[in-house]
């Protein structure tokens, strides 16, 4: 399993998708777009237009923003798609 988020410097939204994801003690890779053209025009592409961060990948499935994540935890869904055992 792969979990990518797309940040950048200074972003609230970014620290609290890295904490919730620190909290389950999920790997995830940090592609800061910050003053990074080149991943930034990636991100775009493969999130389907989305120009905001973060931008959060799980198994190159585009799972979207903090909010996204957030709502996939609250419904119990997130545990699953990182394979996070609860017992």
């Amino acid at each position: 399993m792969a979990i990518v988020i797309y940040t950048s410097q200074h972003c609230p939204y970014c620290d609290r998708a890295k904490a919730l994801l620190d909290r389950k003690k999920a790997r995830y890779q940090v592609i800061d777009v910050t003053n990074n053209q080149t991943e930034r025009e990636k991100l775009i592409k493969k999130s389907n237009g989305m120009r905001t961060v973060p931008q959060i990948f799980i198994d190159d499935q585009h799972i979207g923003g903090f909010d996204d994540i957030n709502k996939l935890d609250v419904q119990g869904k997130l545990n699953e798609m990182i394979r996070y055992d609860i017992s």
